[in-house]
């Protein structure tokens, strides 16, 4: 079902996934127990309040969610701390792959701290298995997002995940973040 997404983001990244049964094996994983962080560093050309807003209005997270060639149908955002919003994005195929973000801290236009969890179209939570995604892939990650102001129109965003188990996914995970900051920068351009 979610072929679409680890192929595209695979390519984008150097990396094959092939197809396994009802999930995907990757060509040479090697799980360790080292954890390993992504962060992503992005300055965008637009007022930290912009910035702000493309993650806690629902509208805007509509406009970026999701790599390349993908919607995002759905975003039912609880920007509140211990609140939990839900995410999905679509494939051009029309598969449909969601999370939830459940806030621990939220420092206006600072800092985002959630848990991000694979979910159903309900917003109940299942594990990467369940939807036929590789083992490697976290249950949860925890992210952490920052804001710095540059000046009075660019913003530092940062956007850190962390307790990735393999260098694979955790590359998967980069190609993803940076085609959907890549879209929210062209959002900054319409405003």
């Amino acid at each position: 079902m979610l072929r679409r997404i680890f192929i595209a983001l695979g390519a984008a990244s150097g990396m094959s996934f092939v197809a396994s049964g009802h999930g995907f094996a990757q060509s040479n994983a090697t799980p360790s127990a080292r954890t390993r962080d992504l962060v992503i560093s992005r300055l965008f050309d637009a007022p930290i309040g912009l910035v702000w807003n493309a993650w806690s209005d629902p509208e805007q997270v509509m406009r970026w969610w999701g790599p390349n060639g993908f919607t995002a149908p759905v975003a039912e955002i609880d920007f509140r701390v211990d609140a939990t919003s839900l995410v999905c994005m679509r494939s051009p195929e029309g598969q449909t792959l969601c999370n939830t973000w459940t806030y621990q801290v939220i420092v206006p236009m600072e800092r985002i701290e959630f848990i991000q969890h694979f979910a159903d179209e309900s917003g109940n939570t299942v594990t990467p298995a369940e939807i036929g995604l590789p083992a490697e892939i976290p249950p949860e990650v925890r992210h952490l997002i920052t804001f710095d102001v540059v000046s009075d129109n660019e913003t530092e965003l940062t956007v850190t995940e962390f307790g990735y188990i393999s260098d694979e996914i955790l590359e998967l995970s980069r190609a993803g973040m940076n085609e959907c900051l890549d879209k929210m920068a062209a959002t900054f351009l319409d405003a």
